[in-house]
């Protein structure tokens, strides 16, 4: 396992297809000399060595987690999707690993943010800004981001698309997957194609800066009555499809509150776990992304920064309609009512065997305790997650059997594991009962 700090640098990013695919194909390369140079040394040493277990080593995870964070773009993306799609199904040091694409990336060097800029604005954009910080705030897989200051005296943040990012979609997510199924970092048991097809589809629409920006306004409208939170300010004359232009508002990672009083942490989680039930029931619009880093905390205000509306999804009535059926009937322990709303939701096949359907719904049944109970949840004292895990692995015993489910329940799946992490890591107490009952 690396302890290495991530440390990002300018390096240019890729942007043809073909310097894009020659990257892959090194990395192919490097596995493969990994594979051999173990297994010579397995032999020499009387042993016969498996290949998958060559090829799902640390040093490997290493190699692809280091390369995709220079390519960045749907590359990047790919590996982050793997990483929380099927990373509770690798050996924890490599899931540790790859993980690490879910955070960190390198950013552009200035020549070629220059190049992105000029295209975008004009070669006089310089002339629009009173000030503008040639070195990034952040930078994630699809671009960074940007402080400047218009000369009217607006304080910008400013996301930058990385150049070829676009185009590359479709070659970039075939490419890795293919890749990572060579390298054998995902179990062979495991249908990424579902995940990959859809992965297509969210990155056409999260590489469209002005898209993103008319959600980042809608959710602003939708929050406006509620002062607690803040979804910047989008500013249309600077935004492109490439470039995305939105207020600079001055905040922390919302993870450093773990230091913070127990009642702030309750009171942020309780805001934010709140917001979930309303964007899934309420608004039927949902910010899909759950990475720490697009929440922030507004020390002076205490208010809760959103960012990052590029994964946002937009839910059926009838699905939601079924959620609420499956949530209703657990609470109630209803165990045929849960058994019927899994099923119309695409989580269990009719013809499903039994010890699956029974590992199932004795996973929901699981993971709906917490919104059973009267007293607040403790998230840091409990071992649920724990259990949770254990319940996943009696799921996994029926994989041969298991369907799929809709991408809505796994985009779905994934913001409340995110959320649920998020108060595990703030260790904080949430009166979940109270804020689900409106809503069923």
């Amino acid at each position: 396992m690396s302890n290495r700090r991530f440390e990002s640098k300018p390096l240019a990013v890729p942007s043809s297809r073909l310097s894009r695919l020659s990257r892959l194909g090194g990395l192919a390369s490097a596995i493969a000399g990994n594979v051999a140079a173990d297994a010579a040394r397995k032999f020499a040493r009387g042993e016969r060595p498996r290949l998958e277990d060559l090829l799902l080593t640390p040093a490997n995870a290493r190699k692809l987690a280091d390369e995709l964070a220079r390519m960045r773009g749907a590359a990047m993306k790919v590996g982050q999707l793997i990483s929380m799609d099927a990373g509770d199904m690798l050996p924890p040091e490599l899931a540790e690993i790859l993980s690490r694409l879910r955070a960190e990336a390198h950013h552009m060097p200035w020549v070629q943010l220059r190049r992105v800029l000029t295209a975008a604005w004009g070669a006089d954009w310089r002339q629009q800004f009173a000030d503008f910080d040639t070195h990034p705030i952040a930078a994630a897989s699809i671009g960074q981001v940007h402080r400047a200051r218009t000369h009217d005296g607006r304080d910008l943040a400013i996301k930058v698309q990385y150049p070829g990012v676009r185009a590359s979609i479709d070659s970039d997510v075939d490419n890795v997957a293919t890749l990572i199924r060579i390298a054998g970092l995902v179990p062979k048991s495991v249908d990424i194609a579902p995940m990959l097809a859809e992965a297509k589809r969210q990155l056409h629409e999260e590489a469209d800066y002005e898209c993103e920006g008319r959600r980042l306004a809608e959710f602003g409208a939708l929050l406006a009555d509620r002062p607690e939170f803040r979804a910047p300010a989008l500013h249309p004359d600077l935004t492109q499809k490439n470039v995305l232009a939105m207020d600079y508002v001055e905040s922390s990672p919302i993870d450093d509150l773990a230091s913070a009083p127990q009642a702030e942490r309750d009171r942020v989680m309780t805001l934010l776990i709140g917001l979930l039930f309303r964007e899934l029931f309420e608004f039927r619009l949902m910010q899909t992304d759950p990475n720490f880093a697009n929440y922030r905390y507004a020390p002076e205000t205490g208010q809760i920064v959103l960012l990052d509306f590029g994964a946002t999804r937009a839910f059926p009535e009838d699905f939601v309609a079924l959620y609420r059926r499956l949530l209703g009937a657990g609470m109630a322990r209803d165990r045929d009512g849960l058994r019927d709303a899994a099923r119309q939701i695409g989580f269990l096949a009719p013809d499903a065997p039994a010890g699956l359907e029974r590992a199932m719904l004795d996973l929901f049944d699981l993971s709906i305790e917490p919104l059973r109970q009267d007293a607040p949840f403790d998230f840091g004292a409990s071992d649920l997650a724990l259990r949770l895990r254990d319940g996943g692995m009696a799921l996994a015993a029926h994989r041969d059997a298991f369907v799929i489910p809709p991408m809505d329940t796994l985009f779905l799946q994934r913001k409340f594991g995110g959320i649920y992490l998020l108060a595990t890591r703030l260790r904080a107490r949430v009166a979940l009962r109270e804020l689900i009952a409106p809503h069923l």
